[in-house]
């Protein structure tokens, strides 16, 4: 039976469950979802989980393979399967029946969600592998023959329900395809993924660095990383520029009333870092910036002839994310975000947001990606996630999939991935060795604007209710930076390198050619630097090459006594000779185009 790739990768967590729980008869379970690519466990054997326990466990999940045991379906009364699952010594699971049992389907998370049908409290179903069972709703493949390969990949630590203060078990992840083709190009993807691994990368190009006494997750950027940063920030900002957005700027605190106002305060109040001051004031460091703008807007009474109004400002916000969560670039406590915020009628929705798709695709057309938008909705099952009324998240809904449907574009729903004040679109880019990851966003929202009694007075002299649109290009400039550090790896075409120039002069006698020179070429703008260290020309080339400088200009005799120049183009085994106005214009031309 052809199976969808999800139900084999959970069915191989169960499997793997199964496994464990003839090896180690004492383990207790938390949840094993499928994910991207495969699955995970998060079990507790009382220490951690070792190479030579990973090696067993995949033995042991072939001999159950082998032995083909069905998976067969149980439905219980939850009264019912919390007794069983204390029988079984499963204290984790006892945990989750009673809290679906007690408090109802807000005390399960998503990934919860997946082992616990949320819609039918009163029973749950239950499927058991060979002698192994646990809570889940399915589904799985028949026979354990039909799960697919499988490799177990790697062994974190994890919190048990993701909180510090609960014990903290071993979630052992595992690959999972449906042929062993599909599994050894996916292993391929990774090993050339930790090639162009950009916490490598960054150091070894010298782009930015981390600091145990400025503490994790707050990158420290060094003068290279920092040219590419507001190179890549002023092609945003040239990209809005005709679109008539204004640039504004904001403090990085605020009073707790202005997140509470915005509806942030009760949904975030526990990622967001706080301050009390002297007189026991409490501010939070922002961890958005769209109250702020709203109050911009808010400043003064708008007639409807002056919307839209749009506001772009770059800045760094603030999260409280979990010490375990942060990851290089990819997950920082300081976030510097290209944001931007228009404010206008609903009939100017449509009109803007079109605006918006444009920049976003002429931005990530310039570096190659290829863009598939997906339409984030909220979760109907989870509805106190969200502020707002049914009508408007219905219309804000409809308007941004009849925007997708016009465009006659291939989209994909995002159930659940909704902004807690309204749905978006989310562009999904995929890198040039085949990952995807969630880039630029337009988000529409009906909800802050009528928290904050924003209006226009419209052609009546009426106040008219007005709506947001949120637009951020990068997002996360960090996030970003560690997606393109590892789409080029590390090569960074000729506009964005922050050295584009690397003038190499063969002996010392040469090295005053080779700084006039340097002056020059500085002087049309462009990022030079000049080796006139006392290695050989050849260590040299090799430094530059190993640095990925764009293009390196050889100065000797010749070119010292006004020859012409001789360029080596960085991936080209040949070197060029030309005349040095001829270089400018080129290289200049080529960086005006953004070209490689």
């Amino acid at each position: 039976m052809d199976y969808p790739i999800e139900t084999r990768r959970h069915s191989a967590a169960h499997l793997m469950a199964a496994a464990i729980k003839r090896l180690f008869p004492e383990a207790k379970f938390g949840v094993g979802p499928a994910i991207e690519n495969g699955f995970y466990y998060d079990i507790d054997i009382g220490r951690p989980v070792s190479t030579d326990d990973l090696e067993a466990i995949d033995k042991e999940m072939q001999a159950i393979k082998k032995q083909n045991p069905a998976f067969t379906r149980e439905e219980l009364d939850i009264d019912d399967a919390i007794s069983l699952f204390k029988e079984m010594g499963q204290p984790y699971k006892v945990e989750l029946l009673t809290d679906l049992k007690t408090k109802g389907t807000t005390s399960v998370s998503a990934e919860e969600a997946q082992d616990i049908d949320p819609q039918n409290v009163g029973m749950v179903t239950l499927y058991r592998t060979g002698e192994f069972a646990d809570l889940c709703r399915g589904p799985h493949v028949t026979e354990a023959k039909e799960v697919g390969v499988w490799k177990l990949h790697k062994v974190a630590g994890a919190y048990w329900r993701g909180k510090a203060e609960n014990p903290q078990m071993q979630r052992i992840y595992g690959l999972c395809f449906a042929t062993k083709d599909e599994l050894k190009a996916y292993e391929a993807m990774l090993a050339e993924a930790e090639k162009r691994d950009h916490r490598k990368l960054g150091k070894e190009l010298g782009l930015f660095v981390f600091s145990e006494l400025v503490g994790p997750g707050l990158p420290l950027w060094t003068p290279r990383g920092t040219i590419i940063r507001e190179a890549l920030n002023d092609f945003v900002e040239s990209l809005r520029k005709p679109y008539g957005y204004e640039r504004v700027a904001i403090p990085h605190i605020t009073k707790k009333d202005l997140y509470e106002t915005s509806g942030h305060w009760a949904k975030y109040a526990d990622d967001l870092f706080k301050i009390k001051t002297r007189e026991d004031h409490l501010y939070a460091m922002k961890p958005m910036n769209c109250p702020h703008h709203a109050q911009i807007y808010a400043s003064e009474q708008r007639s409807y002839r002056q919307l839209p109004v749009r506001y772009a400002e770059t800045t760094m916000v603030y999260r409280d994310e979990q010490s375990g969560e942060l990851s290089g670039l990819s997950r920082v406590l300081s976030i510097t975000q290209d944001d931007a915020h228009v404010f206008c009628r609903v009939s100017q929705i449509r009109e803007e947001a079109e605006k918006v798709w444009d920049i976003i695709q002429r931005f990530y057309t310039t570096f190659g990606f290829q863009l598939t938008p997906r339409l984030s909705r909220r979760d109907p099952a989870k509805s106190e996630k969200y502020i707002g009324r049914d009508e408007d998240w219905n219309q804000s809904e409809a308007a941004l999939q009849q925007m997708l449907e016009d465009k006659n574009v291939d989209w994909i729903e995002g159930i659940g991935e909704a902004a807690f004040y309204g749905p978006k679109i989310d562009f999904m880019a995929k890198d040039s060795i085949g990952r995807t990851w969630q880039v630029a966003t337009i988000q529409l929202d009906y909800n802050q604007p009528k928290n904050f009694g924003l209006s226009c007075v419209n052609e009546d002299g009426e106040h008219e209710g007005i709506v947001m649109i949120h637009c951020a290009i990068m997002g996360s400039i960090e996030r970003f930076m560690s997606v393109l550090i590892e789409h080029y790896a590390g090569v960074f075409p000729l506009w964005l390198s922050p050295v584009q120039v690397a003038v190499l002069p063969v002996a010392d006698r040469h090295n005053e050619f080779a700084h006039a020179l340097a002056t020059e070429l500085s002087g049309y703008g462009l990022r030079v630097h000049v080796d006139d260290s006392a290695e050989s020309v050849g260590k040299k080339i090799r430094n530059a090459e190993k640095t990925k400088v764009p293009r390196m200009l050889v100065v000797g005799d010749k070119e010292s006594d006004g020859g012409p120049l001789t360029v080596r183009v960085r991936g080209e085994a040949e070197q060029q000779t030309m005349e040095k106005p001829d270089f400018i214009k080129e290289t200049l031309e080529q960086i005006r185009n953004r070209l490689a």
